[in-house]
């Protein structure tokens, strides 16, 4: 079982995410710069890349914010706001190492109703401004939850029924000798893949598609577009350091300590993500949705069986 964290450690949490997304989002431009030159980069190149996030995020600090006509702007605000505020929320339950800032009895469905939370976020987002573009962005990202929702949340049931506990900590203690990612690879991939479409990123950004000119985020400037685009990160962030209690077994490992293994699991599945974005094209959520209810659900469900079976054979 996790330890709570003091109450310190809930005021820090907010700045930890939102430098481990800064670093995340630097990663992901020296990549895509990379990528666009199509030579290596010298060390100046790749700092200067690197700093681009930053760069950009003190620009929007200091832009005007611009409105648009019959606008909505406290519904528009509030879904801005609730996007960043979603992501921390569902830190609350990670685990650095063995100690986390809240070990509910809960802690599994409390991370999935953030990410519903995320869900009204965005539409919010989309509808404040009363525009055309960014409605169809928030739509998108309803769309986007049907379809990967549900998998989703079998995935990490089927984490929740291994431990048989809803409770992150004992689900990291249940993984004491062998890991989850061991015998629940298909939950643990799909587990990756829903991880993307939370944070309308990489193959599920159609949300904030350059088709309809960033979508949700169309007419956002200024602070509130920061808010939108740096709160997607964390989301990332927090996807990313969420399968490491759940898969990944926790702190677990030889030698060093279990809040050094939870900071290199979580580095390393940040970087799995951030590498296969460059990898798969922006997928249809037709063709998505298609594939989740038809494969991607009975998949996840004979994972469950597989773990239950285990279980009742113990």
């Amino acid at each position: 079982m996790a330890e709570s964290a003091p109450l310190w450690a809930t005021l820090v949490l907010p700045a930890a995410l939102a430098g481990a997304a800064l670093v995340a989002a630097g990663f992901d431009a020296v990549l895509a710069a990379s990528a666009r030159q199509g030579r290596p980069a010298s060390s100046r190149d790749l700092l200067l890349r690197a700093g681009g996030p930053l760069r950009e995020g003190l620009r929007l600090l200091v832009q005007q914010q611009r409105r648009t006509n019959a606008a909505d702007p406290v519904l528009g605000r509030i879904g801005v706001v609730l996007v960043p505020v979603a992501a921390v929320l569902a830190g609350v339950v990670l685990p650095l190492g063995f100690t986390s800032v809240s070990d509910l009895d809960v802690g599994i469905v409390w991370f999935n109703a953030m990410e519903a939370l995320a869900w009204a976020a965005v539409w919010l987002a989309g509808w404040g401004p009363n525009s055309a573009l960014s409605l169809i962005g928030g739509y998108r990202f309803l769309a986007q939850g049907l379809a990967y929702e549900l998998p989703h949340m079998l995935a990490i049931t089927t984490a929740a029924l291994g431990a048989e506990s809803l409770r992150v900590g004992d689900v990291v203690a249940a993984q004491q000798g062998l890991w989850f990612v061991v015998w629940m690879p298909a939950a643990f991939v799909v587990y990756l893949a829903s991880a993307l479409a939370m944070s309308f990123w990489g193959p599920f950004d159609q949300p904030t598609g350059r088709d309809v000119a960033g979508g949700a985020a169309a007419e956002l400037s200024g602070v509130d577009r920061l808010m939108l685009l740096g709160g997607r990160w964390l989301l990332l962030v927090v996807t990313a350091a969420f399968a490491v209690p759940l898969f990944l077994g926790g702190g677990h490992g030889p030698l060093l300590p279990g809040w050094l293994w939870t900071l290199i699991k979580t580095v390393a599945v940040l970087g799995v993500l951030i590498v296969g974005r460059r990898l798969m094209p922006t997928l249809r959520m037709d063709r998505y949705m298609e594939l989740a209810w038809v494969v991607l659900v009975p998949l996840v469900l004979v994972q469950a069986l597989v773990v239950a079976v285990v279980l009742l054979n113990r």
